[in-house]
């Protein structure tokens, strides 16, 4: 059974190529905004389930179509990427010296059917200097990340703790993305 990734996230195809399996990929374009009175977890569960959908849409046969999507929330607040200099810098100092919720939902569409399931790191940072904050900017590297900030990257120096699932703050929890694949791959025998 063919499986393909709806997703152009450079990050979530090096992560795929860890389960050992071969994919292709498609790139869905999906408006990500949040609805009103849409809580966090409602929001990235609805934006993968309409990624790994509209991936769908563009592949045919029997193929499993993987979405996934990651949200950054703090004080029930979504952090999604940054505008722009001033929106990661407000960013930054709210997540600085606090803890905050990384929520990575994943989405596997096959014969109609959408499983999805959501999983939620907390991530502590250490208190951020000014001079942390902007010389962080000037890396490039949070501009397209959620909540600003890339763990496997430069702010990995920030991570004062972490508590669930690394690779769902990075953008694809394994074990759970192999467990959708598998619960599909039984069905289908």
């Amino acid at each position: 059974m063919q499986l393909v990734l709806a997703s152009g996230s450079p990050r979530r195809y090096e992560l795929l190529q860890l389960l050992d399996r071969p994919f292709t990929v498609v790139r869905p374009e999906v408006p990500e905004q949040q609805q009103p009175h849409e809580s966090p977890a409602a929001y990235v569960q609805r934006l993968a389930q309409s990624k790994a959908e509209a991936g769908a849409a563009m592949v045919d046969g029997d193929a499993m179509v993987l979405g996934a999507d990651t949200i950054v929330v703090c004080d029930d607040q979504v952090l999604e990427k940054p505008a722009d200099a001033t929106d990661f810098r407000a960013m930054m100092r709210m997540l600085s010296g606090r803890r905050h919720e990384a929520m990575t939902a994943v989405a596997l569409h096959h014969n109609g059917a959408t499983d999805v399931v959501l999983v939620t790191t907390m991530v502590q940072f250490k208190t951020l200097s000014d001079a942390e904050i902007a010389s962080y900017w000037a890396t490039g590297e949070p501009h397209d990340k959620a909540g600003g900030y890339g763990i496997q990257g430069h702010a990995a120096k920030f991570v004062v703790r972490i508590e669930g699932s690394y690779l769902a703050v990075v953008g694809l929890p394994l074990y759970e993305t192999e467990q959708l694949i598998q619960a599909v791959e039984s069905k289908a025998k």
